[in-house]
């Protein structure tokens, strides 16, 4: 695929990627994804150190992002819309830092929709989450009861998607629509190379 294929891209952006590591997190570790983790481009190695030395734990999760993460719904309501299915896992050792956490009353924080998605989909009714390899296709919209996310980092998202659906289904869709106009008017950079929020 390297030889003769290149990196599906957003349909935002127009120009050939040159390097692709410059599309991909410092954390990443497996091929299989067709696009990156966005929300995880705002990471350094150097920040990651910053937040390890003020006593967070860092999990991680795997979930190879599928090309449907792009497509936009289009049915007329959204119970309607069929999510596009993406692989994940997740190891028993970040499964022990996420429950130990959850346990203490520590606040579980996702970087990016993606990694929502996999704690999501794996978590019981507790918010617990085990050792899992699978495939999920969770469409998470408003009226979702979060089990495991306390707080998601992540960027602006495109009009009509899933993932501006999720979002509103963690924070409320007005509070996201006020985010996103003051996002217009203050001018902040949308999508991939964008800027990031924080919400809860």
């Amino acid at each position: 695929m390297d030889t003769i294929g290149l990196m599906p891209l957003p349909p935002y952006i127009h120009e050939t990627l040159k390097e692709k590591e410059r599309y991909q997190t410092v954390y990443a570790k497996y091929e299989g994804s067709a696009a990156a983790p966005t929300a995880g481009l705002h990471f350094t190695d150097e920040l990651l150190e910053q937040i390890k030395q003020k006593g967070i734990q860092i999990a991680n999760v795997t979930l190879h992002v599928g090309i449907g993460t792009f497509r936009p719904v289009k049915e007329e309501t959204i119970e309607e819309h069929k999510m596009h299915t993406e692989h994940f896992y997740i190891k028993q050792e970040d499964v022990d830092k996420i429950n130990k956490t959850k346990q203490s009353g520590g606040r579980i924080i996702a970087v990016g929709t993606t990694s929502c998605r996999v704690l999501e989909t794996i978590a019981d009714e507790n918010g617990m989450v085990k050792e899992t390899e699978g495939d999920t296709n969770i469409f998470i919209y408003p009226g979702y009861p979060f089990k495991c996310l306390d707080a998601l980092i992540t960027n602006f998202h495109l009009p009509q998607s899933t993932l501006l659906m999720l979002v509103s289904a963690l924070a409320g869709k007005d509070d996201i629509m006020q985010a996103y106009e003051e996002a217009v008017k203050e001018k902040y950079r949308f999508f991939s190379f964008g800027d990031a929020m924080f919400i809860k």
